[in-house]
């Protein structure tokens, strides 16, 4: 004789359907990302704008967004503009180099509450052959500002409070009944079930 499901099997199944149909939301961070321009496209930088001496002639680019980590950080929206293109008037200076720099300020949606971002721009830093990228963009983007840690976390003022905060980055919604919807109907079939299967026990137990 074959043995019905127990109760405890019908629950531990809904907990189941209800954690797998459960939407995960990925951590996020709010952050300046820092990327190099390599031939016509943006790489992500391998060390950070205080640590980076960028030769004469470089171009460098920073986005404020949220993202999850460096592989799913959102580069300058503008394509990689050539050295030449923004530093046309910024002729060249004996005994110092020139930086090129793109500053994307990012869009309304990953600003903070109550801040809007202000009109991304282009700015070539003139500097003494040794200067890191920090102290190129500290030339040209006034004021920054930095943690305890070093970490950027504004750049001509923007945003006006926050670092590297954590955030909790929504799912897309997907077209047809939501992922909830066909949770509860599951959890109240696998009820109904369980209920019927105990009645049914107890009549002829």
């Amino acid at each position: 004789m074959t043995r019905r499901p127990s109760l405890t099997l019908l629950l531990t199944a809904l907990l189941l359907a209800l954690t797998a149909n459960s939407p995960a939301q990925a951590a996020g961070y709010r952050y300046w990302s820092f990327w190099d321009r390599t031939g016509t496209h943006w790489t992500y930088a391998t060390q950070g704008p205080s640590t980076t001496r960028p030769t004469d002639g470089t171009v460098q680019g920073f986005r404020f967004a949220v993202s999850e980590d460096s592989a799913d950080a959102k580069q300058p929206r503008a394509p990689a503009p050539d050295f030449t293109t923004i530093c046309a008037n910024s002729p060249a200076v004996k005994g110092k180099k020139r930086v090129a720099l793109v500053i994307d300020f990012g869009t309304r949606s990953d600003a903070p509450s109550d801040e809007t971002p202000p009109t991304g721009r282009t700015a070539c830093a003139t500097v003494p052959p040794d200067a890191t990228t920090a102290e190129a963009l500290a030339t040209v983007a006034k004021p920054l500002r930095y943690d305890t840690n070093a970490l950027l976390c504004a750049i001509n003022g923007y945003p006006e409070q926050g670092c590297g905060e954590q955030l909790a980055k929504k799912t897309t919604p997907h077209e047809g009944p939501s992922v909830g919807l066909l949770a509860g109907t599951t959890a109240i079939a696998l009820l109904a079930a369980a209920a019927l299967w105990q009645t049914r026990r107890r009549r002829h137990g």
